[in-house]
Parts: structure tokens; sequence; C-alpha cells
């Protein structure tokens, strides 16, 4: 762990059944000092493996399971892989756009995604306000990259971007496109990065054992945090 971030306070949530692999624990360690609440801090605290959900930050920190590896891409070495560039051809008639808020009819979307691909997970069934406490930062810039169609939205990537990366903090999409959106807006805020001149994109948590997850890896070049060191 970082130096910077050694001596900050951290409290420990009660065990509680795993939202991703089954017949496991879960528990996280949550960063107690407000001072770490600004963009330059999480961005230090994103490098040594931690996360926000709403306005608190938090890392895994299960009792027999080290499962969870945050997951990076470095923005200057990414490559397309063939199927992602032959996903790009066929979204050519897509566009993104990155804003401060999102469009009034995201519920919508956001609704019928969750019956579709979460009706067994912790955000079913789907509550607007409880999303936008969970999606929203009162101390960071949060943006929403908004897919469309022609004139339809299909698909907000909530971004929240710092100096030098960027981390993807949630995506939802229309089910019944069939193709990966999910994949696609990690590309789209691949190319936002790029324009930035942002080094890193944060993908989150990635578990070898959660196929739902395995997308994450077919971004090259990208590294893991195993043992609080960076590989790949």
């Amino acid at each position: 762990m970082s130096s910077d971030i050694q001596q900050i306070r951290i409290g420990l949530t009660d065990s509680h059944p795993c939202s991703y692999l089954e017949n496991r624990n879960e528990r996280v360690a949550v960063a107690l000092d407000t001072q770490m609440h600004s963009p330059s801090s999480y961005e230090v605290l994103l490098a040594n493996g931690f996360r926000r959900s709403g306005d608190s930050i938090y890392k895994p920190h299960c009792d027999n399971c080290q499962s969870c590896n945050a997951l990076r891409i470095s923005i200057p070495d990414f490559i397309l892989s063939k199927s992602q560039r032959r996903l790009k051809n066929k979204a050519a008639d897509f566009h993104w756009v990155l804003k401060d808020e999102m469009d009034e009819n995201w519920f919508e979307l956001y609704s019928r995604y969750i019956h579709a691909r979460h009706q067994k997970g912790s955000m079913y069934p789907p509550k607007g306000e409880e999303f936008s406490k969970f999606s929203n930062c009162a101390w960071l810039n949060t943006q929403f990259l908004h897919i469309y169609s022609g004139d339809r939205l299909i698909a907000i990537a909530v971004t929240d971007t710092m100096s030098n990366s960027a981390s993807a903090f949630y995506t939802f999409y229309e089910p019944d496109i069939p193709l990966s959106l999910g994949t696609l807006g990690v590309l789209y805020q691949i190319e936002y990065c790029r324009t930035q001149g942002k080094q890193w994109l944060y993908l989150g948590y990635q578990i070898d054992e959660c196929p739902a997850m395995n997308y994450k890896v077919r971004f090259h070049r990208h590294q893991r945090l195993v043992n609080q060191r960076w590989q790949g």
C-alpha cells in the first residue's frame, strides 16, 4: 500500500453472503477519514485497490478469500482485439456523448436492464432514488457517458474522472440489442481517456470465477493488483 494512505482509518463491515460467488461470505474495509474525499486522494486510493459506492470508499476485506483483484487498462498501451474491432464496426452508427447529468428517460432504460439481467441481484427491484445515491458522489467529478443509436438512448456508462485516470463505475444498457454494449461502453470510455491524455481506466474488481466479469480481461494491456503490486 502506498505510504500516502498507510495511516488512514478503516472500519470493517460484518460478513454477509457474497454477491458474486456462491457459498462465500464477503465484507469490506471502509475508509473513515473524510479528508480522503477528494479527486486527488481518491486517485491514490484507486491505485491501491479501493473503489467507491456513493460517497463511501471501500475495499474487499474477506476473511478466507482473495478472489477480487482490482483491474485497470493502460490507455497508451491499449490495442483493440479482433472481436473488439468487429464490435466497433457493427456499432458504426452509434455515437456517444459525455454529460454532467443523465437524460430524463434514464430510469426507463435502467429498469429494463435490471429486470432483464439482474432479477437475482441486490439492485432488484430497480429504484431510481437508490441508484442515484449509489452512482453520484458529492466530492468527485462523475460524468455520464450516453450511447445513442440515432436519437435513441441505448446505454449509460457512469464514469468518474480524475486528473490522470478515469474509473468505469457502472453501466446499464438496452437488454434487447444483440451487441455487447457493456464492452462497447468500456471502448468508448477508453476513447474518452485518450482524448483527455489519461493514463489509466479502472474497471473495478475482476473475479475469475464469475463469468459475468470475464469481459474485463479481454482488454489489453491491462494490469491486476495482486498482493498490492500491479502486474501485467
